[in-house]
């Protein structure tokens, strides 16, 4: 039997004729609303099915009269059915184990996300766009951004995309005509992903998270592996996760490609990382077995906010993915002066009578909440949320000493507070009960517990949406309830 995949080969270009193929679109959020849009530009016919959607996306749907169902699972399946697709395209959000991506599975039909999808299309405007492709379990967003203003220090046209909210469809569309796609990539996107071949790739670390969605780790860690297939130029690892060196390993990639390392320490040859109070490469410079390159100095920084290792680390990521695309180290250096970290990433909301108070509500899961707590000598850390089926008492134990006090928040509060009562029965638990002023209850307990020199830190280990419409709606109330309880002055 022919493999239905293979059907769709001669569909590899924006140039080839979509005009015969029938597409159904599952999930109408930002990324289905633009794999729609663009496969009804290409003449294609399709289908969006969601179980809910955004009215006014599904106004502009109609609007462009595309075919539409929105409605329980069981209507949708048998509408796909009915609809007979050559081609499945799902959005990142939907688990492999939906009853609607079984079904399709189960009868052969070719299952792509967004990006393979994006990738076929990136002759838009001519056929030399490269990606650099970003994953891992924490720091994405930030070396996808720092490594986007690196290279448009260098005057080349690139863009930040994909999983950091700005659909990659977009971008392959844009006027703009980007030589260089900086890609950050989900491990939903990766498990979904067929083939790319990326100029640069990096996974950043990896550790456990969304295991509700992949059903177990190892799961996880293969979706994550699939960043470095195919890639051209280098795979960046990290030097203090052997993980990340196990999946360039282990990958299959360009002849040529590159095992680029980075890291807080001294670099060996073919590293990025630093020496004192400088960030220096010895990957991509002729002379690299003897000597190495300043790209920057600490004093370089002094904009970037609270300066943690995990930060640092990804600054070492950045540069290296940059210098892999020839980046000079003077423009790397230029896009450091001047860059600013988004918002509820280790930021700096307040400090009052000794105590700072810290805004990390970025920190979904338990890896980027270490990289927190490690930064700091005596917490009173803020947490809870949906857990997304990670246990996180190794976390509670590693830092229970340097915890004044634990305020505990959202909807799995309980299996919190038994951990703290197993692993760390020595830290002051406070439960927040309200539901509704959530982070004014958790500030005021905060502030309670709180003594000079400790900071009071938001860093939840958990997703939000049980609680808060986003991370950084948290991290907003958050801000909010410390700048109204502490009369908004600096001391």
């Amino acid at each position: 039997m022919a493999n239905p995949q293979d059907a769709l080969e001669h569909l590899s270009s924006w140039h080839s004729d979509w005009s015969t193929l029938k597409v159904a679109v599952i999930g109408l959020a930002k990324t289905g609303f633009s794999v729609a849009d663009t496969l009804n530009e290409l003449g294609a016919e399709v289908l969006v099915v969601t179980e809910s959607a955004d009215p006014e996306l599904l106004e502009v749907i109609e609007v462009l009269g595309i075919k539409n169902l929105v409605a329980p699972l069981d209507e949708l399946t048998a509408a796909v059915g009915d609809f007979a697709p050559d081609l499945v395209v799902v959005s990142p959000g939907i688990a492999p184990t939906n009853p609607l991506i079984q079904n399709v599975s189960a009868k052969g039909i070719p299952v792509w996300g967004d990006v393979d999808l994006a990738w076929r299309l990136r002759d838009r405007f001519g056929s030399n766009q490269e990606w650099i492709c970003v994953t891992g379990t924490n720091g994405k967003t930030t070396v996808v951004e720092l490594t986007e203003a690196m290279l448009l220090s260098a005057g080349v046209k690139a863009v930040a995309c994909g999983n950091i909210g700005k659909p990659i469809l977009d971008c392959i569309r844009d006027p703009a005509e980007f030589e260089v796609l900086v890609v950050e990539l989900s491990s939903f996107q990766l498990h979904y992903l067929n083939e790319i071949r990326p100029f640069s790739a990096a996974c950043l670390n990896v550790a456990e998270d969304h295991l509700d969605w992949h059903g177990s780790f190892e799961a996880y860690r293969n979706s994550k592996a699939r960043i470095y297939e195919g890639t051209q130029v280098a795979c960046v690892y990290n030097l203090e996760d052997a993980t990340t060196e196990q999946l360039v390993q282990s990958a299959t990639v360009q002849e040529g490609a590159r095992a680029i390392g980075f890291g807080l320490g001294t670099p060996k040859p073919s590293n990025v990382g630093y020496v004192d109070e400088f960030l220096v490469d010895r990957a991509f410079l002729e002379q690299r077995a003897d000597s190495a390159l300043e790209v920057a100095s600490l004093e370089d920084f002094q904009g970037l906010g609270v300066l943690t290792p995990h930060l640092l680390s990804n600054i070492a990521a950045a540069t290296a993915l940059a210098r892999s695309f020839g980046v000079p180290p003077a423009a790397c250096r230029e896009a450091l002066r001047n860059f600013r970290v988004s918002s509820h990433r280790i930021e700096l909301v307040l400090e009052k009578d000794g105590v700072r108070y810290i805004d990390d509500s970025k920190a979904t899961n338990a890896h980027a909440a270490s990289a927190s707590l490690s930064s700091f000598e005596k917490v009173v850390w803020i947490l809870g949320g949906q857990l997304k089926g990670v246990d996180i008492s190794d976390l509670i134990a590693k830092f229970s000493s340097r915890l004044r006090a634990a305020i505990i928040i959202g909807a799995e509060r309980a299996e919190i507070m038994s951990i703290f009562a197993k692993t760390a029965p020595q830290v002051p638990l406070f439960e927040v009960t309200d539901e509704k002023l959530v982070m004014e209850a958790a500030v005021k307990l905060a502030n309670q517990a709180a003594e000079p020199g400790d900071v009071v830190l938001l860093a939840p280990a958990a997703a939000s949406m049980d609680q808060f419409a986003s991370y950084q709606d948290r991290g907003n109330k958050f801000a909010q309830a410390v700048k109204n309880e502490l009369g908004g002055k600096n001391g």
